[in-house]
């Protein structure tokens, strides 16, 4: 009997191992499907060989497992009260007002070319990679391979950027395998995924590549070419700190990036800005958690522009402040 009982134990232990074996064997037999069938399609779709593209995605790019921890951990998934205080410190805003100094001629001519402030350009580059000093760690080609075929939430977007990637390396004729960036694949000095390098990037300097990575000039027309192509509009106003009154305002409040409402709809709601504002511009009322509380605001088209560029409220506010802050602001 007890001879019974420990074979049966034995065997329920050798099942326990097998399992899970037999479960990664089947995920990897589904992976090595999927990117055998992205690779044919990208090579009837841009005449490339379809067997390189499937070695250099199977066999090249590595599958990092920590990148799937990283998208499921953003920073902004954090209250205001903890994201603030990352991207508004003191030398940070040194940092951005000597970077501002250092490249005016190239933030000049952005002001002028998009209507794009330099303080603006300034913060962005400051929030994404401390002024081109931390542009990423990871291969891209590994980020996007990874998020590609190994993050189902995501998996079909950061497909379509490994596309654009690969056709992007092509157009600007560096190795797939060189980049370096981010968990999510963004990369160079303002953190441009592949569709918008490719659709954004400027050759600011006019030497006849555009280059995201080492070139300051190209980061900072590229930024200010996105946002003028997401509707920037010059010497508008971002964000207004806001004071409300009643309980009407509540139901103002939105998950939605874009202005839902007119600053006369939210005043008359209860929802004011601290300074006069056109009563018919589109708005948002924005409200955050600081550490005394909730903190409002009413934020404007220039606001949800900056949104596109990382689709995130927390993102935008950090680098309006930012700027203004490097601008000699205080916020």
């Amino acid at each position: 009997m007890k001879t019974l009982h420990r074979l049966c134990c034995a065997l329920a232990i050798a099942l326990l191992i097998l399992i899970p074996l037999a479960a990664g064997t089947t995920d990897v037999r589904a992976e090595s499907a999927t990117i055998r069938a992205f690779s044919e399609t990208l090579a009837a779709r841009h005449g490339w060989d379809a067997r390189r593209v499937e070695a250099l995605i199977s066999n090249e790019a590595i599958h990092q497992p920590d990148i799937i921890q990283a998208m499921r951990q953003p920073a902004e998934a954090m209250p205001w009260s903890r994201y603030r205080p990352i991207f508004l410190t003191e030398a940070r805003v040194e940092a951005g007002r000597a970077y501002q100094k250092r490249h005016r001629r190239w933030l000049t001519a952005v002001e002028e070319t998009y209507g794009v402030p330099a303080e603006i350009v300034v913060a962005i580059i400051g929030v994404e990679t401390f002024y081109g000093r931390y542009a990423g760690g990871y291969r891209v080609i590994d980020a996007l391979r990874t998020l590609g075929f190994g993050y189902p939430p995501r998996a079909e977007f950061f497909r379509d950027e490994l596309e654009a990637f690969l056709i992007l390396a092509r157009e600007e004729g560096f190795a797939p395998t060189d980049p370096l960036g981010s968990y999510a694949g963004a990369m160079g000095i303002p953190q441009f995924i592949s569709s918008s390098y490719r659709a954004y990037a400027v050759d600011f300097n006019d030497n006849g590549r555009r280059d995201l990575f080492s070139e300051p000039a190209d980061a900072i027309g590229s930024i200010g070419h996105y946002l003028a192509r997401h509707g920037w509009q010059a010497d508008a106003p971002i964000a207004i700190p806001a004071r409300v009154e009643g309980e009407q305002w509540q139901s103002h409040l939105h998950d939605a990036l874009a202005p839902q409402d007119t600053v006369g709809t939210l005043a008359a709601a209860g929802a004011h800005p601290s300074i006069p504002l056109s009563a018919n511009l589109d708005a948002r009322l924005l409200q955050l958690q600081a550490e005394s509380g909730a903190r409002h605001w009413i934020t404007l088209h220039n606001f949800y522009a900056i949104t596109r560029y990382n689709h995130s409220a927390l993102y935008a506010m950090a680098v309006h402040q930012l700027a203004e802050r490097i601008g000699g602001g205080d916020s």
